[in-house]
């Protein structure tokens, strides 16, 4: 039934891809490209670690490790893959992986076809990824995998009655590194024992974020003068009718906005919102940002860094499917705010529980909440302390997972 609903899902995604479905046809193009590529630049005889991402996000947790792994073993060489357009598309020209692609479906005849040409010495699966085809054929072929970052809910398939298949699969995994002890008891309750609490790796790589220190000039313009700066990162069209009207009062604060999606529509939706002056990223000189109070970053990639240009952080996402990466912004010693669906993701119920992160339910608790920061400084600092503190203190889940591994 499982492999039957692979097929079955293939089917649909050629079938939007029929329709004009972007993210579908951009897999589907992906996915035709990859025992071709594999085939080009696979040494036999090579040591390759493989790591598989779903997306971006789950990438950004295994970059730790790529690049511990690159620095302290370059004997090996590394294999990235992704499910997601949304997670290959920008990571395509990674230079710490010696090969990125997609994922092939998770087929017995690709699944197969794939570990004959890549024999991978290891494989990392990164958080929620459980590949049934996939794992069965590497713990059959007796090739160590494990599993990183995942956390675990009672609510899962794994733990319910019905469940079998799937609990099946977690066998399959040589060892297993959780975010949580909540995640080892569970995992227990199934009889799976091979599990350590490490943490979760998103922890170091936003640590290192924070080392390299990366200065982007015109935003150096933009935030020159006595005015506060909030940054807003990952939002959508929910978050601005939640925030804006604040700052559409009190123009004593500017504003940085990254939306989660960068397209015009939203770029203009954004500006149509606003009543002060806004600027472009891709097209403001330096002399447009300093004179600008709204700056909106109409391009990927730059938000982490922008971050240390804020005095207060909104993370969007709260509004709709869930928040987005949070961490990105309390590492930099700043108070992060974020909206109400944020349950399943631990790391912004433990910011809530010291302090670092505010919950935002409507315009009145945006209002509440600056209106205190812009005039206590003793609280806004605190609060921005406790997120700094918040990082500094989980990080270091990448080596943990070495030590265990012997590397």
């Amino acid at each position: 039934m499982y492999t039957l609903g692979i097929y079955l899902y293939v089917a649909l995604v050629r079938l939007a891809a029929l329709f004009g479905h972007k993210k579908a046809k951009l897999m589907l193009e992906g996915h035709k490209e990859i025992f071709s590529v594999l085939k080009e630049k696979v040494k036999p005889d090579t040591g390759y670690i493989w790591f598989h991402a779903s997306s971006l996000g789950e990438f950004e947790q295994g970059r730790p490790m790529i690049e511990k792994l690159r620095a302290e073993h370059p004997e090996y060489r590394v294999v990235l893959t992704f499910f997601s357009p949304s997670g290959y598309k920008p990571a395509k020209n990674y230079q710490q992986a010696d090969i990125v692609c997609y994922l092939p479906f998770d087929t017995k005849k690709n699944v197969k076809r794939f570990l004959d040409i890549l024999q991978p010495k290891m494989a990392f699966f990164i958080k929620y990824e459980f590949w049934m085809n996939f794992l069965g054929e590497l713990k059959k072929r007796g090739i160590p995998t494990y599993s990183v970052s995942s956390i675990f809910r009672k609510e899962q398939t794994f733990f319910k009655p019905w469940g079998g298949r799937y609990r099946m699969s977690l066998h399959s995994f040589t060892h297993m590194f959780v975010q949580n002890e909540q995640s080892k008891s569970l995992l227990g309750s199934i009889n799976i024992k091979n599990v350590t609490v490490v943490g979760d790796t998103r922890f170091d790589r936003v640590i290192k974020i924070l080392e390299q220190g990366r200065s982007l000039p015109l935003i150096d313009a933009f935030v020159e003068g006595d005015r506060k700066i909030f940054v807003v990162g990952s939002s959508w069209g929910q978050d601005e009718s939640i925030y804006m009207p604040y700052f559409n009062a009190h123009k004593e604060w500017k504003l940085i906005i990254a939306s989660h999606e960068v397209n015009e529509e939203r770029v203009t939706d954004i500006t149509r919102q606003y009543s002060g002056k806004c600027v472009r990223y891709s097209n403001a000189t330096v002399e447009d940002a300093r004179g600008a109070d709204c700056l909106i970053v109409d391009c990927y990639g730059l938000l982490s860094s922008i971050y240390r240009y804020g005095d207060v952080a909104y993370v969007g996402g709260g509004f709709g499917v869930g928040i987005h990466n949070v961490l990105e912004a309390a590492v930099y010693g700043i108070p992060v705010l974020f909206g109400p669906n944020n349950r399943k993701f631990q790391e912004a119920q433990q910011l809530k529980a010291c302090g670092g992160g505010i919950e935002i339910v409507g315009h009145n608790d945006v209002a509440e909440v600056m209106d205190r920061f812009a005039s206590d400084a003793a609280a806004l600092e605190a609060a921005g302390k406790a997120a700094g503190d918040y990082v500094a203190n989980n990080a270091g889940a990448s080596a943990k997972i070495f030590k265990v591994l012997g590397l």
